[in-house]
Order: structure tokens, then sequence, then C-alpha cells
């Protein structure tokens, strides 16, 4: 399932255009699961050098998505990179032009966190029980948590 974030919806900070999205993804859950992808209709001028993630007015636009539905990287297509780009949107980082994307370590410890806790609370309240998908998640971003991990909470 594609989202086209447009530069109107950017500049407005309106998550109107997401909601029917958010709406079908969060009826079933686990169907829609790493289902989701961004695109983005944000034009830029052709001597702009930046990354998206380094575009202010969208990391404000993600930081607003993310604190409406701190769930949503459960559905985020883990695969082709959706959840770093998401976690590029919200997380300090450097680009370096041969190691790639570079996170700021103690920021992204807190975010894969903050994330596995908001939706693993989330999946308890829909009674889904994926901790392997939690724990895929991390590891995605380069954590690996114990199985037993989730028995805290």
């Amino acid at each position: 399932m594609n989202f086209t974030l447009t530069q109107d919806s950017v500049h407005r900070l309106d998550l109107t255009l997401i909601q029917p999205v958010i709406e079908v993804l969060v009826g079933d859950p686990l169907k829609y699961a790493r289902q989701l992808r961004f695109e983005f209709d944000y034009p830029r001028a052709d001597d702009d050098p930046r990354e998206l993630s380094e575009i202010e007015e969208i990391r404000l636009w993600f930081i607003r998505l993310d604190s409406a539905y701190p769930w949503l990287p459960y559905f985020l297509n883990w695969r082709d990179g959706e959840l770093t780009r998401y976690a590029a949107m919200l997380v300090p980082h450097r680009f370096d032009h041969n190691e790639g994307l570079i996170f700021n370590p103690e920021a992204l410890e807190i975010f894969v966190m903050h994330k596995i806790f908001s939706v693993h609370h989330w999946l308890q309240a829909c009674h889904i029980a994926n901790n392997a998908d939690l724990r895929h998640m991390a590891q995605t971003l380069g954590y690996d948590l114990d199985l037993s991990f989730f028995d805290l909470l």
C-alpha cells in the first residue's frame, strides 16, 4: 500500500490525506503489517542537495504523524527500507557518501525502544501477540532484543 505525501500537506502539517489509509491499516493489522510505503510529491530545486529527511518541513510533518500514530512503524515496509527512512525523519543523523545514513546512536536507541513500547502496547490493545515481529523491527534498525525482554512488558 502506497501513500503519496504532497508538498501542500507537508506545508500545512495536514494529516487528513493519510487518515483513510490509517483506517484501512487498522481495520486489519495482520493483513497490512509491513505493507506501507511513502512516496513523495515534493518538488525541489535542481541544485538542492538535501535528502528528504534533511528538509525541515518534511521532518516536522513526520513528527506530527508519529505523535498521532506512534504504532505506525508496524505497518511500514521494513524490507524496502521504509522503517529506516521513517527513523531518519525522526532521529538525528548524518549522511556519509561512503557509509550512507549514520544515526546518532543514543537517539536511535531511544527511538527503537520507544517504538517497541508503543507498538507492543498498541498490539496488546488489538489483542495481537506478535513479539517476533517487534523483535524483527528492532533488528531492522540494528538492535537485537531477546524474546524474554517482552516478558517484562
